[in-house]
This record gives structure tokens, C-alpha cells and sequence, in this order.
């Protein structure tokens, strides 16, 4: 029987449904089973999971094993406990949200074949009619220069510059401290844009967007470890970072006049944050349906929003003692 070449990995985390559709579309995959096999890290070490990963094996033939995660650690930590527990001289990266279309890896493969090292393939997020400010904010993937989404190495790479950096321990610029690694390796990355992954859009709820801003504390870590490649590759919304920032000052000086009686104070203060807020609050109303849902939710974290991203962005650069802009 033939031995496998490449190994996919998928890091897992409480969403069955979807690892069950993402290892369905790797049942369709052109490339002959017996050729690659699956391995699925468990980050919440359920045995539901393990049960569906060998439920799924049984009903389509994949060569699909189950890794459960002792304690939940982040995908990165997932992704390398994958990756080093794989028996091929290729590995193949997706996330279990990710539908790979047929010729995925055997589009992959031939490049391999050809001597390629690292491989970016191509991410399609379809968006709704009427997308929100999450959606747009999520769909950036699709024109990312580098993502784990959709991504193959040569085993022998990822053990040269010693696979993800378990420090990024949530599903944030781990792929981007991965990339960086490689580039200053002098490693070459193809793009290989015939091997398509399927990224649906999934509906979240209002509050997502100020969820998400805890990831910002990550950004000083890959700062801190890449200055230069930071500079040069992660788009720094400036102008958008010194409104947050103007946002904070201007309601702080505003409290400043209430404490000091300076009614001058009070109005240049409470004045200059409500209109940055409200120019916040008509960007993420643009091209959306104006009804009360949209409107309390875009009014909410336009509120929110300055004040958690500037918190999050001064707690990474204290946490790991760097300040980066």
C-alpha cells in the first residue's frame, strides 16, 4: 500500500459541525486517499471529537487521527503538535472552518515535486449581500499575504526555524511570526493560487468587534520579535490608532474640567470626543441597513472601542516591555 506524502493539519476547538464539513471536503480531494492523511488537534481534548474524527475516517476512508490537547494552549501549540507528530515530508495547514476544494493538495503536491519549500495558497470568503463591519474586518483574509488557513511546508522547513511560536496563543499573528521566521530563514515562498480553501462567513454576534481587540496585545510581540518586517508588512492604521488615542485624551480632559469646575475644559474635552465618536459610529453604519439593531450596535462599540483597543495595545507593550507603534 502506498505510504502517505503529506499531512494535513487542522487545530480544533468546540466547533464539530464545522471540523465535520472541513474533513467531508478533504473526503473530496482529487489527490488518492492513500496519499495523504489527516491529522486533527483537539485544543479541547473532548472525546466527542475524537469520536467524530474516527466516525468520519470509518464512513469515507481518510486516514484521519485524533490528537487531544492536555490543557487548551492556542492553535499554534496545536499546529506543532501536528506537525511534529506527522510521518510525511510535507505538511499542509487549515483551520476547521475551511472547506479545501478538490484539487487543493494535489495542486499543492506538484509544486512540492518541483522543489517549492513553502507554499500560500488561495483563501475565498463569500460575503453576504449586506456585510457588516465584522464581515469586511474578517474578509481581509482573502487578500492576507500569508495565512495558516491555507498553507504548505516541507516538514524540514517548519523544523529549521522551530514551527509557531506558542506565545501567540489565540488565532492571531501566529501565522505572521511564522512568516517572518521563514523570510529572515532566506527560505522562498510560492504562491500557489490554484489551491483554493473556502472560508464561510459566520454570523457573530455585535459585541465581536470589541472581542476582538484583545488581539491587539499580540501585535507588541511580533513588534517586539520583527521589528523591522513589522514596519514593512502589518498595515498600522495609523490615523485610525491616533483617533482611538484622541478619543481617550479628549473624554479624560473633559473629566478633567468637571473635577476643576473649568467649563472651557468640559466643552473643548466632552465636544472633541463626541464628534470622533460619532464619525466612528457613521463608518460602521456605512452601507448597512439603518434600523434600531444596527444603530444600537454600532453606537455601542463605537463607544467601547477606543478605550478597549488603546487598553490592549498599552498591555502588550508592557507585557512584553516593548513600545511599538
Amino acid at each position: 500500500m502506498e505510504q502517505p506524502v503529506v499531512t494535513v493539519i487542522i487545530p480544533t476547538y468546540k466547533r464539530p459541525a464545522l471540523l465535520r464539513n472541513c474533513l467531508l471536503a478533504l473526503d473530496q480531494q482529487v489527490l488518492p486517499k492513500e496519499t495523504f492523511e489527516v491529522v486533527v488537534v483537539d485544543d479541547g481534548n473532548e472525546a466527542a471529537v475524537a469520536e467524530l474524527v474516527a466516525e468520519v475516517a470509518e464512513q469515507t476512508g481518510l486516514k484521519a487521527r485524533y490528537l487531544g490537547q492536555h490543557e487548551r494552549q492556542g492553535p499554534a501549540a496545536a499546529r506543532n503538535a501536528g506537525w511534529r507528530s506527522a510521518r510525511t515530508p510535507f505538511i499542509a495547514f487549515t483551520d476547521d472552518d475551511c472547506l479545501p476544494q478538490p484539487g487543493w493538495l494535489s495542486t499543492a503536491l506538484v509544486q512540492f515535486n518541483r522543489g517549492a519549500q513553502v507554499l500560500t495558497g488561495r483563501v475565498k470568503m463569500p460575503m453576504p449581500d449586506q456585510p457588516s463591519h465584522h464581515d469586511k474586518t474578517t474578509a481581509l483574509l482573502e487578500t492576507a499575504e500569508f495565512v495558516t488557513a491555507n498553507l504548505f511546508c516541507r516538514r524540514a522547513v517548519l523544523e529549521q526555524v522551530g514551527g509557531f511560536d506558542e506565545r501567540f496563543d489565540i488565532a492571531w499573528r501566529e501565522d505572521s511570526d511564522l512568516h517572518f521566521k521563514i523570510i529572515k530563514a532566506r527560505i522562498p515562498i510560492l504562491s500557489c493560487p490554484d489551491a483554493v480553501i473556502v472560508h464561510p462567513l459566520r454570523s457573530a454576534p455585535w459585541y465581536a468587534p470589541l472581542r476582538d481587540e484583545r488581539k491587539n496585545r499580540y501585535d507588541a510581540l511580533l513588534f517586539k520579535e520583527h521589528p523591522a518586517l513589522f514596519r514593512e508588512r502589518i498595515p498600522a492604521y495609523k490615523w485610525l490608532v491616533i483617533r482611538y488615542y484622541a478619543s481617550v485624551v479628549s473624554l479624560l480632559i473633559g473629566f478633567i474640567g468637571l473635577l476643576t469646575a473649568n467649563n472651557q475644559v468640559v466643552a473643548i474635552g466632552f465636544t472633541l470626543w463626541l464628534l470622533l465618536t460619532l464619525v466612528l459610529m457613521s463608518e460602521r453604519l456605512a452601507n448597512q441597513p439603518i434600523n434600531g439593531t444596527t444603530v444600537k450596535a454600532a453606537l455601542l462599540t463605537s463607544l467601547a472601542t477606543p478605550f478597549l483597543s488603546v487598553y490592549w495595545r498599552l498591555y502588550g507593550a508592557f507585557s512584553y516591555r516593548v513600545w511599538y507603534w
